[in-house]
Order: structure tokens, then sequence, then C-alpha cells
């Protein structure tokens, strides 16, 4: 049914423009109990903390106007992959095993490749961006991402690169792997972050918010991501590193890794990164206006029908307002006037060429709803002698 919906909304998403990212998110609902399916005690971002909860891994297309859920799935815990009993209970299929999250965004995005779906740059948060396998999958399938990373990550700034094997003299077995000593050694974003000159940050807008227009400062480095590169025998390609330390902060709050193009603009590789906020904007949508929030089932399948039903909803909506101007087309189609007939005359206008009749046009005719005009009477007066010159004069009696 998701796979309907795409097919019947993505038409009005691509209407405004082409799909430019696909964004690969979680989200969480609080849950009381152990009963519920996939409820455990985990991150929970709709609290902003652990607690105890249910989270689905969803994949949404997006462009700068509009954005569609197109894959959606419950994330199970290992704990509950495990249970039998609850398995059963809640009827979680059997071909369902433990997946991390970052593995089930990864099958959406195959998923979604394979059924033919408009590509776009792969969009993420830290929550996803800190797992190195899921950005090498992606590459692997010909793919650009933009990530979140902590800023504990590590990277070989520019300049700097591990040693490549050694090669030995001697026999044994010669080196595959790539080395390390006391003067290569890699380096947190942050520690690169703090290096940087003041002329490396740039002050950038990206789109209108609600009351302003949105900027921050902004930095961005080519280098190499070092984590666990000296288990491989090559480094790994350059990527851009970009930073964010708004104004009034001290120190950087945000840091991706991106493979979009070593030419990209600046201010479109911000502009791309900041586009994952539309899925924040589905979530917020769904469910406060859709109720995808209010299952109060407890299985599978209800779980997964339930959400399927609020997103085909909000892609209705999304249909609808993308007709409607100003997501709708600009200008209306011009309709052709008809000919008019000849002799036509507009009705009420005066006709100069009718045949007399003396006998119908003898009086006026009345106005309608208007009372016959009639003479007031004369008002009585008395007669007043003015003392100082004798002449008379009237006074109104009335």
């Amino acid at each position: 049914m998701l796979a309907k919906v795409g097919e019947l909304v993505l038409p009005a998403v691509e209407g405004s423009g082409p799909v430019e990212a696909w964004i690969i998110d979680d989200t969480g609902f609080p849950k009381k109990g152990r009963h519920s399916v996939g409820v455990a005690r985990q991150y929970c971002g709709q609290l902003g903390k652990q607690d105890n909860c249910q989270v689905a891994v969803s994949l949404s297309l997006a462009n700068h106007d509009a954005s569609l859920p197109i894959a959606y799935r419950l994330y199970l815990p290992e704990d509950w992959a495990k249970d039998q009993a609850r398995r059963h209970k809640a009827k979680v299929p059997e071909a369902i095993a433990f997946q991390t999250k970052p593995q089930i965004a990864l099958e959406q995005i195959k998923a979604a490749r394979t059924a033919g779906l408009p590509q776009g740059v792969v969009l993420m948060d830290a929550g996803y961006g800190n797992d190195t396998s899921l950005r090498t999958e992606i590459t692997a399938l010909g793919m650009s991402y933009v990530a979140g990373i902590g800023p504990n990550t590590s990277v070989w700034p520019p300049g700097a690169a591990p040693l490549p094997p050694q090669t030995r003299s001697w026999r044994g077995r010669p080196q595959t792997r790539l080395q390390r000593d006391g003067e290569h050694q890699p380096i947190t974003v942050k520690a690169l972050a703090l290096s940087l000159p003041e002329e490396a940050w740039q002050t950038i807008t990206w789109r209108e918010g609600t009351a302003d227009w949105l900027s921050s400062r902004f930095a961005r480095r080519r280098m190499r991501p070092a984590h666990r590169d000296n288990l491989l025998s090559e480094p790994r390609a350059e990527e851009w590193l970009l930073i964010e330390q708004p104004q009034d902060e001290t120190e950087p709050t945000k840091y991706w890794f991106s493979t979009l193009s070593e030419d990209v603009a600046f201010d479109r590789l911000v502009d791309l990164t900041k586009l994952r906020w539309r899925i924040e904007r589905d979530y917020q949508e769904l469910k406060q206006e859709l109720g995808l929030g209010d299952y109060e089932g407890r299985g599978w399948r209800g779980f997964h029908h339930h959400a399927t039903l609020c997103i085909a909803a909000y892609g209705f909506l999304i249909a609808e307002r993308g007709a409607i101007p100003p997501s709708g087309p600009r200008s209306s189609p011009q309709l052709s006037r008809p000919a008019i007939p000849e002799g036509y005359r507009p009705r009420g206008a005066t006709d100069q060429t009718r045949t007399p009749h003396p006998e119908l046009d003898r009086y006026d005719a009345a106005a309608p709803y208007r009372r016959p005009c009639q003479n007031s009477p004369e008002m009585p007066l008395l007669q007043r002698a003015d003392p100082q010159d004798g002449t008379n004069s009237r006074l109104l009696t009335q």
C-alpha cells in the first residue's frame, strides 16, 4: 500500500521540483508495560531521553517544498527478537530477525532503488552517520550522502594520511594494512574545528524561517575519515567535513561528513544538509494532525496498518496542497471566448431601434417601492410687530 501511495503522491511532490534528498530517520512512541510489540527502554526522540517506548525507522523522499515517507518499519530490539513467547503473542512474522536501525535503513534504501524511485542525496543525523559501515554501503550503491557525526569522530587533516603497508626484506608474510606511528595519528573533528583560523568561517543563510531567515557560521575542509582504517589496505577517499558554530556559541555544535562532489558550492552544501529538517516536519504533522502516535494495539500487523493509513492520509494532504496556489500552478489556463451572435444585446441596454407605440408610452413608469411625492402642508405663522422700526415679522408656531 505504501508503494501505491508513493506512486500517486510523488508526482505532486515533484510538481514543485525534482526529488533532492532521501532522508532516513526514526521516531519514538512512549509506551507503558512490556507487551506492546517492540517496546523497550531505549532512546525516545519525542521525550529526549531513555524511556519505555517503541521506535520506527522510515525513509522519506523530499525536496524543498514537500516530503513523503515511502518506507516505515518498527525496530525490534534484540531481547524482543529472541523472545519467542512475546513474538508469538504479538504475531511478529517469522522472517523478521534482529536488525540494527542502520541495517533497517539500508534495507529500505536498497528496496527504493530496486523500485526505481527518483534518487537524491541521502541525509541522516548522527544516530546513523556514526555508523561507518552504513556510509560505506551507501557509497557502494553509487549514492552521495550528508551524514551527521559526533565531535569525537577521527579524521586525517588536510596533508596527513596513514602510512602505507611496509615491505619487508626478510622472510614472512608482507604487511597488507595501513600503518600508524607517533607522527602519523588522526585527530578528532572537534580538534580540527578548533584549529581553524577565523577566515575559514562564513555566515550562510539557507532558508526562511517562521520569523526570519535562518543563518549560521560554517566552515568546511576536505579530509579523510580515519575510523579503523588501520584494518584497511588503502586509505579512505577524501570527503567534505562541514562544521557549524553559531554566532553565540563558543565552540562548534554540529559536524557532518559529505560525499558530494569536490566542486559543490558552499551554500549548496549547507542547503542540502539543512534539508533534513523536513523529516521533523513530517513526524510533527503525522503525530499531531493525523494520529500516528495514537495506536493502542499491541500487535505487529496492527502497528504497521495504523501507520500506513496515517501516511496515506498524509499523502492525500500533500497532493491536495500541491494543487492549491501558491504550491499549485502559477497561471490558470486561458479559456477561449465564445463568439457573440449577431444582434446580441446585453440585458438592460436601451433599445434605440424599437418601434414606437404612442398608446403605450403615455405615462412614466412609477419607481418601484417608492411612495408618490406629496406637497407638504404650510406651517402656521403669527405676525409680530418690531417695536424699533414698526415692521412686521413672522414667527413659526410649531
